[in-house]
């Protein structure tokens, strides 16, 4: 494979949602509060979902399949503050049969305000016990897998 033809596979695993920052999303200061930043990342992955035609609603309805965070590790690097236009960015790491790892970040242009790993559990709706994601979602997860 070619260094473009990598390039370009890379580029079309990585996903990218913008975001705005507002009031609701800052402490007085005009700062984002620290747990606003795991609803920018839980947006991001929904519409990493969305991007690839499933919805959490349809997931739920058909396939009884909801997705639970089991696991995050955030670093905070530098603040965003009101107004800043962010870009949430995921790959994703690993997919088993029943969990999925994202590796995350937000950015404020080039640079890099926080890194996130976040791992899932695939649960079943009705009765929120692990299940294993669906033949066809397993094997399309498996191709956007981008190990370090």
């Amino acid at each position: 494979m070619s260094a473009q033809s990598q390039t370009n596979e890379a580029v079309s695993r990585l996903f990218s949602w913008p975001t705005r920052v507002y009031w609701e999303d800052t402490d007085a200061g005009g700062v984002v509060y620290h747990a606003q930043y795991v609803a920018f990342l839980e947006r991001a992955r929904t519409e990493w979902l969305r991007a690839r035609g499933h919805s959490q609603e349809w997931l739920r309805g058909d396939h009884d399949l909801v997705f639970a965070v089991r696991a995050m590790t955030l670093d905070f690097l530098k603040p965003a503050r009101l107004d800043d236009l962010l870009q949430v960015e995921l790959v994703l790491r690993q997919c088993k049969r029943a969990s999925v790892i994202f590796a995350q970040r937000v950015l404020r242009g080039e640079e890099v305000l926080l890194t996130a790993e976040v791992k899932v559990a695939a649960l079943s709706a009705a009765g929120f016990r692990p299940k294993p994601l669906p033949d066809a979602l397993y094997e399309e997860f498996k191709l956007f897998e981008t190990p370090n």
